[in-house]
């Protein structure tokens, strides 16, 4: 693709360029690269306007397979994006095809207007023309002018049928286009044409059965495409009944029947009757009366069912009609035992009767005699006119030889007169074959000798050789035992006495049989007579006769009634023995035919695809061959242009068109300019020698002594033609002498006739004139009495459709206001919904609270319970005693690093916690903590550390405080913070100011203080900076025997819970100060009790 169209604006710019400049061709080239290219496949709105600019330079350029190459990549491009650009395109184009060919057609007929001259009609030229053809002028003008066009709109349609085959999204287009192309048929009348377009529409249909499963194929099952190819194919069977191809329109009613049948619903009943009505037209020209009456048939009856508003005349037309037709059916002949066995041409015909019946939805073939018996059970007959009543009647059913052709006659005439049904005379010729041949049959039960003039006489329309023909079409069909003597002129009827070909069969009206088949039948009626005979004359002999035989048989049977039995039984075994060897036999054939389908189909499968890889690289190879041809025309015509700015290109190429330039290669450039500089060079010798010549003095002095000579012949010449004018002017006046001499006599003659002339114009004037009045009144009257009917039926219709208005309008407001209600309705149902989902949510809110509760309070009674049990072993109160002072004076200076560090890492926790409640609480609408109660309490003061241990009473720890020395806070006690509900405070009453007791005594001396877990601990203490210790945990060194802690929650200042760690050393001296200086720990029985405040604090806060 060229450089300059990385836009598709800027091809159509440039090929709008090369239009203006008269160069459509390479306009032409530049949109199909656009068109083509990978790069713009996505659809745009400019993709439009240059495809239609595209195909109207097709169009003047008469480019079909151009145009089709680029309405394919257009589909590609626009059909998941925007399928009605496609059909616009398509239809501009057909449109654009179309009216170039109607102005090529106009162009002919005027180019032979012009041409022909009235008083020369026929030129030298066309007399030569048409001696060697015979084609006259107009062909000839229409082959140059007009038939390259029709050609071109011919491809069109074809090429945009197979452009939107199969494609669900533009089926309606398809079959607009098919339509358009029958009428293009019909119009130009193109024969082959039309057989070609119905095998593609044919062979289109047979894709659309095989393909499916494509998402875009079309749905054979949906009644919508039914019905599109229904009246597609009733538009083809028309324009093939148009055009006289009944072999088209025989395929096309196979068409019909086929889609009719596939169709699950009925079709419309006013198709049908279009049809049958086809139909019958099609049996008539194919000369199947049988089957047309029979297509008659189903049309009156469907007519007369379901047509609404039929009138009696139309009723009465169509019986009339459906009557000559059944009448108008040959008789069936009467064939010998053998040709049933011998392949015959009326036994071809039965075979195809089947095929025929399925068209007209019959599940037998009809017979003459079924449809005359359908036409009188139904009453059709009655229906007609009396005339046709006694036709029917003459030839169905009175047995009046003698008087029946003149009867018929009558008939023929009444029908040959009745102008409103036109379409009956066509039945005149086969009812007088069907007349004659009745005569036949009458006559020859009544006479055995009948002279040929007097039945001549009997058929006053039929003529000798006519009848003849008819004596012998009857024997060779075995209708009729007739022998002709042309020796005394008379025919002889019945055959030898002895012989009987058949048994013959009664059809019409019937006197007597033949005598031959009175002799052959004799025989069996002799037999009967005797048989009765016997009966009568010994009853009681024959009677026992036939009990004696019965009594044998029963006997007979008795004695091998087992065996029959036995045999009967076993017959049964066989039978399902071989019943089963049969399903056996039936099951391995269908599995080997089963593996030979698959076997076929896989090679089928493989077969395709091998096909399509092997396409595949055709089509690779001949892009890559295009592109190549491509590249190569591009240097050629870079070369041709800068040839061409040279003065010897110049001259090469003028007068070269674009195509021409195209094919052309570098070589036979090269050639080109090797001939132009040859041609120059001769051409300048030329010029020399003629400039030779003209100086030759020899040349000169010859002419001057001609000039004489020239001058005398001229003279010589002149006196000649004189007289030869002067002789054929007078031999003209002569003839012209005479010719009016006999003008005179002709004139002179037929004066005398003038008044004879004028009497019989205007007698004949006159007469006409009556006539043309009679009829105009008739014509006024009925004109008259349509208009009355027509108006009366307006207004009839007008009031049931402001009726119908009325009842719809009513019915929608109706809907309209139920419709309201029940929206109503549903909207206070669900609002009703979702009050009761919110209360039941807020309800499973409280329960889930109080659930909660209950279970916290019972992990609190939990683990105050296992407080209060006693330890499991006691220590001595001075076990840690024992412990050397000096050792724990060291280990004083990595606890203070550890607790420094330890105080650290809790402050970042707590602050990580704070974060994360904070987050919580703030998503949690129903937490009774808020942000703005904890604003609202009063300022908490964080007492010293020393004080509240000092404060604390004795008896409060006692119930937490593990003998031993011992942590206070259990690892079976400890419970996770977050775990905590809010509501929830388990702290003591705070206090401080209210306790009275009186200070203990305490002597700093001692060392009463109870024994620690990590005393015994005589390991060098470890540096709190390793590395290797890992993430430090509060609560986890030391030889502290608690577990881990969650710090989900901060506490605030004065928070009464222990210390975490040792902090301080305060804690020892609050625990002399609650011990009063006691020694040691005492046992649980000895411990002092709480005093009373003490204990009530206690209760409330376990409360």
């Amino acid at each position: 693709m060229p450089t300059y169209f990385q836009r598709p604006e800027n091809a159509l710019k440039r090929a709008r360029e090369f239009i203006d400049v008269g160069k459509k061709h390479r306009a032409l080239d530049a949109l199909y690269d656009v068109i083509k290219s990978r790069k713009h496949r996505t659809w745009q709105k400019v993709h439009e306007p240059i495809m239609q600019q595209y195909l109207e330079l097709c169009v003047e350029l008469k480019k079909s397979h151009i145009a089709k190459e680029g309405l394919f990549q257009y589909r590609n491009i626009c059909q998941q994006v925007n399928i009605k650009s496609l059909e616009d395109v398509v239809r501009g184009y057909l449109d654009l095809a179309e009216e170039k060919t109607e102005a090529a057609r106009e162009e002919s007929q005027q180019a032979v207007v012009d041409i022909d001259d009235l008083d020369n009609v026929q030129t030298p030229e066309s007399l030569l023309l048409s001696a060697v053809s015979s084609e006259d002028t107009q062909d000839r003008t229409d082959r140059v002018v007009l038939t390259p066009w029709v050609k071109f709109l011919w491809e069109s349609y074809r090429q945009c049928l197979e452009l939107l085959r199969n494609n669900s999204r533009v089926e309606c287009l398809y079959h607009d286009i098919a339509r358009q192309a029958f009428k293009f048929c019909l119009k130009y009348n193109r024969k082959t044409e039309f057989r070609k377009l119905c095998d593609h529409l044919r062979a289109h249909l047979g894709q659309i059965h095989r393909h499916q499963s494509q998402q875009t194929s079309v749905n054979l099952n949906n009644p919508e495409s039914q019905a599109m190819h229904l009246e597609t194919r009733l538009v083809q069977l028309d324009s093939a009944i148009h055009m006289e191809l009944w072999q088209e329109a025989y395929k096309a009613t196979e068409d019909i029947h086929g889609l009719m049948t596939l169709s699950k619903k009925s079709p419309k009943p006013q198709l049908m009757a279009n049809y049958y009505q086809k139909l019958a037209l099609v049996f008539w020209k194919a000369g199947n009366h049988l089957f047309h009456a029979s297509a008659l048939f189903r049309y009156f009856h469907l007519a007369k069912d379901l047509k609404k508003n039929i009138t009696q005349e139309e009723i009465q037309r169509m019986a009339s009609r459906v009557v000559l037709a059944t009448l108008a059916v040959p008789m069936p002949p009467n064939r010998p035992e053998i040709d049933r066995l011998v392949e015959t041409e009326e036994n071809v015909g039965e075979k195809n009767q089947r095929l025929l019946a399925t068209l007209l939805g019959l599940n037998n073939p009809p017979t003459r005699a079924s449809l005359v018996k359908e036409l009188v059970r139904l009453g059709v007959v009655g229906l007609a006119p009396p005339q046709l009543q006694d036709l029917y009647r003459w030839l169905e059913v009175d047995f009046q030889p003698l008087k029946l052709c003149g009867r018929v006659m009558q008939c023929f005439d009444f029908i040959n007169k009745w102008e409103e049904c036109s379409e009956l005379r066509m039945y005149v010729t086969a009812l007088q074959d069907i007349t004659v041949m009745r005569l036949l049959k009458e006559v020859s039960q009544v006479y055995q000798t009948i002279e040929i003039k007097r039945l001549l006489e009997l058929a006053p329309f039929a003529s000798a050789f006519y009848l003849e023909n008819m004596v012998v079409d009857a024997v060779r069909r075995n209708d009729l035992q007739v022998r002709i003597d042309h020796k005394r002129r008379c025919l002889h009827f019945g055959s030898e006495l002895s012989v009987s070909q058949q048994e013959e069969v009664v059809e019409g009206p019937h006197l007597q049989g033949m005598p031959s088949e009175q002799i052959r039948c004799q025989l069996v009626k002799l037999y009967s007579v005797l048989q009765r005979s016997v009966h009568l004359i010994r009853p009681e002999e024959i009677k026992d006769s036939t009990k004696e035989l019965k009594m044998h048989i029963i006997d007979a049977y008795r004695l091998v009634c087992k065996k029959e039995h036995k045999k009967i039984l076993e017959r049964q075994q066989i039978i399902e023995a071989r019943k089963e060897m049969l399903e056996n036999l039936t099951f391995q054939r269908e599995e080997e035919e089963r593996k030979q389908m698959e076997e076929r189909q896989q090679k089928m499968r493989e077969a395709e695809e091998e096909r399509i890889v092997r396409e595949a690289e055709e089509r690779a190879k001949q892009r890559s061959q295009r592109e190549q041809d491509e590249m190569k025309k591009k240097v050629v015509l870079e070369k041709i242009e800068l040839l061409r700015k040279t003065d010897i290109g110049a001259r090469i190429f003028e007068g070269l068109e674009e195509e021409e330039l195209e094919r052309l290669d570098p070589e036979e450039i090269l050639n080109r300019q090797v001939e132009q500089l040859d041609r120059e060079r001769k051409e300048m010798q030329t010029k020399l020698k003629k400039q030779e010549r003209k100086v030759d003095y020899m040349e000169r002095a010859k002419r001057l002594e001609e000039i004489p000579l020239l001058q005398e012949a001229y003279e010589r010449f002149k006196l000649e033609d004189q007289k030869f004018w002067q002789q054929k002017e007078e031999e003209r006046i002569r003839l012209l002498v005479q010719e009016r001499e006999v003008a005179l006599q002709h004139k002179t003659r037929l004066s005398r006739m003038r008044d004879d002339k004028e009497e019989f114009l205007s007698k004949l004037t006159q007469d006409r004139y009556s006539v043309y009045k009679e009829k105009r009144q008739q014509f006024e009257q009925r004109l008259e009495e349509e208009r009355r009917k027509r108006l009366a039926a307006r207004k009839a219709e007008r009031k049931e459709e402001r009726r119908e208005k009325f009842l719809r309008e009513r019915e929608e407001a109706r809907r309209r206001a139920a419709l309201e209600e029940q929206k109503r309705i549903e909207a206070e149902r669900l609002s009703k919904l979702r009050e009761i989902e919110a209360i039941k949510a807020a309800r499973e809110r409280e329960i889930e609270e109080k659930q909660r509760r209950m279970e916290e309070e019972e992990r609190q009674r939990q683990e105050a319970e296992k407080i209060r049990q006693p330890p499991s072993r006691t220590e001595e109160t001075s076990s840690w005693r024992k412990r050397e002072e000096e050792p724990e004076r060291k280990n004083e200076s990595w606890r203070s690093r550890t607790r420094d560090n330890r105080e650290s890492e809790k402050e970042s926790f707590g602050r990580r916690d704070r974060d994360r409640d904070n987050e919580k609480d703030r998503d949690n609408e129903d937490n009774w903590r808020r942000k703005r109660d904890i604003d609202d309490e009063p300022p908490r003061t964080r007492a010293p550390e020393s004080s509240w241990r000092k404060a604390e009473p004795d008896a409060d720890r006692s119930s937490s405080w593990r003998p031993g020395g011992t942590s206070w806070r259990s690892g079976d006690n400890r419970m996770r913070d977050g775990g905590r509900p809010r509501d929830f405070d388990d702290r003591g009453r705070r206090d401080f100011g209210e306790d009275r007791r009186p200070p203990p005594s305490r002597d700093f001396d001692r060392e009463d203080r109870g024994r620690r877990d990590f005393g015994d601990d005589r390991r060098p203490p470890r540096d709190s900076d390793r590395e290797d210790r890992g993430r430090q945990e509060f609560g986890r060194d030391f030889g502290d025997d608690r577990r881990r802690r969650d710090f989900g929650r901060a506490r605030e200042f004065g928070d009464d819970r222990p210390a975490r760690s040792g902090e301080s050393d305060n804690w020892r001296s609050g625990l002399k100060e609650s011990r009063g200086g006691g020694s040691g720990w005492q046992s649980d029985d000895k411990r002092p009790s709480p005093r009373k405040g003490e204990a009530a604090q206690g209760g409330t806060r376990n409360s």
